[in-house]
């Protein structure tokens, strides 16, 4: 077992100003219901540096259900056709939403594609009728992670130590 500290951060109203503009012409982002295939296809490609294995446990029936389900959202950036970027959230049917993840294939790195992607997923959330969005992240994700979520209008709310399996 790895010792991680664990920050949970939260947003309690929607991001203040205009939505952020493309940085890149053709970065396009939009809520998509993909299939396991191309889902988990872009889960590993953000994930693997990451150590995203969350979705690669789950069984594929179980993982169907998962991306059909209306309290699932996805909002996928596309660079001229091409995933390049995900925003997941759980019970975007509720008003307490759970950011569960966001990420950028490594490639993408360094264009502000993922501020780009962030801010216009979660201003989409918050139109469904959110009134909070949360979100866990950990010592192995992106070390800019945390920074890119306080500029997005999220603060921290509580952190712990918890076991992870390596």
């Amino acid at each position: 077992m790895v010792r991680l500290l664990v920050t949970y951060m939260e947003m309690r109203e929607p991001p203040a100003g205009e939505a952020l503009s493309p940085p890149i012409e053709h970065a396009a982002i939009a809520q998509e219901r993909p299939d396991a295939t191309s889902f988990l296809s872009l889960y590993r490609a953000i994930g693997e540096p990451l150590r995203w294995d969350q979705r690669l446990r789950i069984p594929r029936a179980d993982l169907d259900r998962f991306l059909g389900s209306p309290s699932t959202g996805f909002y996928i950036l596309r660079l001229e056709g091409r995933a390049v970027g995900l925003c997941e959230f759980d019970r975007v049917d509720t008003t307490d939403v759970e950011l569960t993840h966001f990420g950028l294939i490594p490639d993408a790195y360094g264009k502000r594609l993922g501020p780009f992607l962030l801010d216009n997923a979660l201003r989409a959330v918050w139109a469904r009728g959110a009134s909070r969005i949360w979100l866990h992240t950990d010592e192995w994700d992106h070390p800019k992670a945390q920074d890119v979520y306080r500029r997005a209008g999220f603060s921290t709310f509580a952190q712990k130590f918890e076991e992870i399996e390596p």
